[in-house]
């Protein structure tokens, strides 16, 4: 049968008193969350759930990205780089509404450059004359 808990005695877990904790741990938290499932060999079995990763956020609005995977940290190594990441300038970091709100305050501020590089040639030529 299933293995009993750390004092010798079982520690049933919630409703079906057929299983108990495979683990010397026995509190209801996240990281001990579990699934009673039917092995292959019709016995009932305790299966202990992985933690859901959470879905990488923009840096600058804090929305979710769309298109990237939520894993866990770990996981999140050993996946490979394009569930990471979109294809385009700060993908996996930034969303596209912040991207382009980025492209556009750069090409205004380069515009307003070049007004006032023009209006302070004019005003040379003014005083020249």
């Amino acid at each position: 049968g299933l293995l009993p808990s750390a004092g010798g005695s079982t520690s049933t877990m919630g409703k079906d008193s057929r299983l108990t904790f495979r683990r010397r741990h026995s509190y209801n938290t996240t990281s001990n969350v579990t699934r009673a499932i039917k092995t292959p060999g019709g016995k009932l079995a305790v299966q202990y759930t992985k933690k859901r990763g959470t879905v990488a956020k923009c840096g600058d609005c804090g929305n979710k990205l769309r298109g990237v995977k939520a894993l866990r940290p770990k996981s999140n190594i050993r996946v490979p780089k394009r569930n990471k990441r979109v294809s385009r300038a700060y993908g996996g970091a930034r969303c596209g509404t912040c991207v382009r709100q980025r492209i556009v305050r750069a090409f205004l501020i380069e515009e307003q450059k070049i007004v006032k590089r023009v209006l302070h040639d004019q005003q040379k030529k003014d005083k020249s004359k």
